[in-house]
């Protein structure tokens, strides 16, 4: 928060992985309009979906619907989500790090999200970000956050090491797998409140945050009011 001292201000890291939605880009009216519709087809609750924000979808539609139809929802909510993408915006200081952290040819970012791939690239192309070499989403793991293995294979294809990477995320499943893959974490206010992130370090978003590439380092800079 501004005012309280920067956790990163003594280290650098070797890459920043970021979660996509509600950390780099804002795509909650189209998600929340595409899962109320797949709710309503299905005869569920639409607030029986509350509190699963972060979590792969194939997991969230696995408690609602039986096994041998999991495949047939996950289709019918991706083909909503797609094609929901117009009001799809990029979060203050998303662009800035994203230009930030890369230099010449070299990259020294992620994202890492729960969206499958066809869904990732229509929520960055809507926002118009850039899509960085490194995109690990839910199509190319089979065990989504809270688990891990996303962001151990986002530092698996930068050659680097977890323990050496920061993770921005917005949500409480994806800071537990940050933390169990044994990642730095700094989360941002956008989608859950303060007092429910855990994390090193927490601001409301990255238009607070600073990131520069020195010597092959990331380093990173906080507010203090």
């Amino acid at each position: 928060m501004p005012g309280a001292p920067n956790p990163f201000a003594d280290r650098s890291f070797a890459a920043v992985l970021f979660d996509m939605d509600g950390t780099l880009l804002d795509s909650t009216p189209a998600v929340v309009r595409s899962w109320i519709t797949w709710a309503q087809e299905e005869g569920v609750d639409p607030r029986d979906l509350a509190g699963h924000h972060g979590v792969p979808a194939k997991a969230i539609v696995a408690k609602f619907v039986a096994a041998e139809r999991v495949t047939e929802s996950l289709a019918r909510i991706e083909a909503l989500e797609v094609a929901d993408i117009a009001d799809v915006v990029p979060l203050p200081g998303s662009r800035a790090a994203s230009a930030a952290l890369t230099v010449g040819d070299a990259q020294h970012w992620a994202i890492v999200t729960s969206s499958t791939a066809p869904l990732a690239a229509a929520r960055i192309a809507a926002a118009g970000l850039p899509t960085p070499d490194v995109l690990v989403t839910a199509s190319d793991v089979e065990r989504g956050k809270p688990y891990p293995d996303p962001w151990l294979l986002a530092a698996q294809r930068l050659g680097v090491d977890p323990a050496d990477c920061l993770v921005v995320e917005d949500a409480p499943a994806g800071l537990e797998a940050a933390r169990a893959a044994g990642c730095a974490t700094l989360a941002v206010t956008t989608t859950t409140s303060r007092a429910d992130l855990v994390a090193d370090a927490v601001v409301t978003d990255l238009g607070e945050v600073t990131f520069a590439v020195v010597n092959d380092r990331v380093q990173v800079g906080m507010p203090r009011g």
